[in-house]
């Protein structure tokens, strides 16, 4: 390897490092910097933000800006499908946490158009699963905050997704007898965040054919205790039933809770579906789009296990499209529906109908009324 090539890898390396820090110092509430050229932003989740914070930071400049996605912009009544950027006079606490958060709140200032910087301020927050609302202000190359705070390139934050979905790496691996079948549980480090991701493989897939897959994102209320809310626990049993009885398969159970957006926001959402909003709404009002998602490193976990073509157990389309583009050969696809219950059955609809996944809500009703 060439001095150029090992300086360059190490360099990449070094960014990687940074936003990994970054994430977490977001998560764990402190202020961090992005840098672009010569500019400076200092970014802070808003979820995290007290009103000490709040003065240490108004002392440091008095050009803060407020961005929101545009999800959330929708909720406050603007018809907007890009994120935007609110001018602070002041710091005042109150005023971000009604226009990050509060169910009634209106937009009450102009909304501007936000720079590339302030977008990976944005993807930051996203990356850190905290409510996706980032207080920011510029800060001078010198200030003495530029020695203190963890900072990080614009670039390596934009592309860190993608740059993380090509890194995993096999971990560990072994035998897991469960009640219904033998398994072997296979662990992959890498993805958004570099948490641990799970390949299960149930029986003796056959790799020569068609594997049955199914990708699985965690949901600990359902998969753990069985929420009455969601069919998630009955489709990660029912899966496994099923593969174990057709000789084998793979099912990939992915760290992506609450549809990518974290617990924390999944529990908010929960919240507002508890005041009769459906999950997509509930979604919107803290401003996420339809799924935060993305599947790319799981067709890099399928590729790592040597599997090549697919039969995917999903009422998900954009699982099937992502698998697809990966490479990866769908040759059939089948769907995973979970009981009916009196909670679930409009969640269900809500999917079928905002997000286009394929369920018969129908005969699921139908199914509902010989249960009951």
């Amino acid at each position: 390897m060439s001095d150029v090539s090992l300086l360059t890898g190490l360099a990449q390396d070094h960014d990687q490092i940074a936003v990994e820090r970054l994430i977490s110092e977001m998560r764990s509430g402190r202020p961090v910097l992005v840098v672009q050229d010569q500019q400076i932003l200092l970014a802070m989740a808003v979820e995290t933000l007290s009103e000490d914070m709040a003065r240490r930071l108004s002392a440091l400049s008095n050009e803060a800006s407020l961005l929101l996605p545009a999800a959330r912009l929708r909720r406050l009544g603007l018809d907007r499908e890009a994120s935007g950027r609110i001018a602070l006079p002041k710091i005042d606490l109150a005023r971000i946490e009604t226009l990050s958060l509060r169910l009634d709140a209106k937009i009450d200032a102009p909304v501007m158009s936000i720079t590339a910087i302030e977008r990976a301020c944005l993807d930051l927050a996203a990356l850190a699963l905290v409510l996706p609302a980032v207080l920011v202000l510029p800060v001078p190359s010198d200030h003495v905050v530029c020695q203190t705070l963890l900072k990080a390139p614009m670039d390596a934050i934009s592309h860190y997704r993608r740059n993380r979905a090509s890194a995993l790496t096999l971990i560990s691996r072994a035998p897991v007898p469960l009640e219904n079948a033998a398994t072997e549980f296979v662990v992959f480090r890498g993805g958004e965040g570099l948490r641990d991701q799970v390949a299960i493989l149930i029986g003796k897939p056959d790799l020569s054919k068609p594997v049955p897959v199914r990708l699985h994102s965690a949901c600990l209320t359902g998969d753990l205790f069985g929420s009455l809310k969601c069919d998630c626990g009955d489709q990660l049993r029912g899966t496994v039933s099923y593969m174990a009885e057709q000789g084998g398969g793979i099912l990939l159970y992915l760290d992506q809770e609450g549809r990518g957006n974290g617990l924390s926001n999944k529990i908010r959402a929960y919240d507002l579906q508890s005041r009769g909003f459906d999950t997509y709404e509930a979604d919107e009002i803290l401003g996420f789009d339809l799924d935060q998602r993305r599947f790319d490193f799981a067709a890099n976990m399928l590729h790592q296990l040597g599997v090549t073509q697919i039969k995917l157990l999903t009422n998900n389309p954009e699982k099937i499209a992502a698998l697809m583009r990966s490479g990866l050969n769908v040759v059939a696809h089948e769907r995973v529906i979970g009981h009916p219950t009196a909670e679930n059955v409009h969640y269900m609809t809500s999917k079928r109908d905002r997000a286009g996944h394929l369920i018969d809500v129908d005969a699921m009703h139908v199914r509902l009324k010989t249960i009951e």
